[in-house]
């Protein structure tokens, strides 16, 4: 087997055969390295959102939600959109981030993070970018 230097993952890799002998690990590392990574690679590109979208992931990161009120408490700002996703402003409004939120497992997925623009075009409910 011939290896390669890391890269960051993508949608063409084939990460349905990773496997550490734990399902619910596995689950939850696939799910959390392509949500860490689609954050921060928006914010090298757009370095106005690297320090509110760090912010954001520690509040959700040390978060211990168990229901959409208590995303509206910590986040007044945030819009509730259905019972699992919600929209946050980033960066003073400017731009949006879309969160679909699995209370029992404590999993946060990152549907979408773009301009105020970019979600205008979008449908927040089924949009799946990353």
């Amino acid at each position: 087997m011939a290896l390669s230097a890391p890269a960051p993952i993508s949608t063409h890799h084939q990460i349905g055969d990773f496997s550490s002998g734990i399902v619910s690990l596995d689950e939850w590392l696939k799910r959390r390295a392509l949500a860490n990574q689609a954050t921060g690679a928006y914010a090298r590109v757009h370095p106005e959102t690297s320090v509110p979208l760090e912010r954001w992931y520690r509040l959700v990161k040390a978060a211990n939600w168990t229901s959409m009120d208590d995303i509206r408490h910590a986040a007044p700002r945030s819009k509730v959109l259905n019972r699992d996703r919600v929209r946050f402003e980033v960066a003073g409004g400017n731009y949006r981030l879309v969160a679909a939120f699995d209370f029992r497992r404590q999993i946060v997925f990152v549907k979408f993070v773009g301009s105020h623009a970019e979600y205008d075009v979008i449908d927040a409910l089924t949009v799946a970018k990353f």
